[in-house]
């Protein structure tokens, strides 16, 4: 069985009489620890794929199967568990608690979901921030990272739950190359580490590089679906 399947997946979004189409009959099945980019150009429907595959948002029609269990079938709490317990996710633009050290940043992670107020396990958070290269900065706050730091930090977050897939958004948009090819490589060593499946969009050709599998998306349609030897 698949981890994820979409079926004629179709996203419309509505601004008065405009109606904008996403998302057009995507069909789309995704193994457990694959490491798949979703790629194409900036307005093609990558974000919106993500936010669908992720119970952030609802398609307009078609079914999204995580696990053979539809995502659309679940109520608003259930999708929130499920987010909660078996997807991370990495942002472009870090996402980190200001005040909070790289260590509480994980830590905070893992305790949300626990759905408890105990301590997390604190030799998991340093095992997964060593993991990724900041074994000596746990006690240090975003403002005392770099970019690339940073984007550690919330790789580290989104894998410290163990979930089943981590989707990232344009995770190296808003780094230098020498950095994001860094990240990736992380990634890419998580990935084959704990069989993490990862799906992740971007625009930049570079990124394409790291991945296994390149998914193109052109005017919300799916271009090109090619499996890397």
């Amino acid at each position: 069985m698949p981890l994820l399947e979409l079926e004629s997946v179709t996203k419309i979004y509505r601004q008065g009489d405009i109606e904008v189409r996403a998302l057009d009959n995507v069909d789309l099945e995704v193994s457990e620890g694959e490491f798949t980019t979703i790629f194409g150009p900036s307005g093609c429907g990558k974000t919106t794929l993500l936010n669908l595959v992720g119970a952030l948002d609802r398609p307009t029609s078609g079914t999204i199967r995580f696990q053979g269990r539809s995502i659309g079938g679940m109520t608003r709490a259930e999708q929130a568990l499920h987010r909660r317990h078996h997807i991370g996710f990495i942002f472009q633009s870090h996402n980190l608690i200001p005040v909070l050290t790289a260590y509480e940043n994980v830590e905070f992670a893992l305790q949300v979901a626990k759905q408890n107020g105990r301590h997390a396990d604190g030799d998991r958070v340093a095992d997964i921030l060593r993991r990724v290269g900041l074994g000596d900065m746990l006690n240090r706050r975003p403002n005392a990272l770099s970019g690339g730091q940073m984007q550690r930090v919330a790789v580290a977050r989104a894998l410290v739950k163990e979930p089943k897939l981590v989707l990232a958004d344009e995770p190296t948009a808003n780094l230098d190359s020498d950095t994001s090819r860094e990240v990736l490589e992380i990634m890419v060593r998580m990935n084959q580490e704990l069989n993490t499946t990862f799906i992740f969009s971007t625009h930049d050709p570079m990124v394409m590089e790291y991945a296994k599998r390149v998914v193109e998306i052109r005017d919300g349609r799916i271009a090109r679906d090619e499996r890397k030897v």
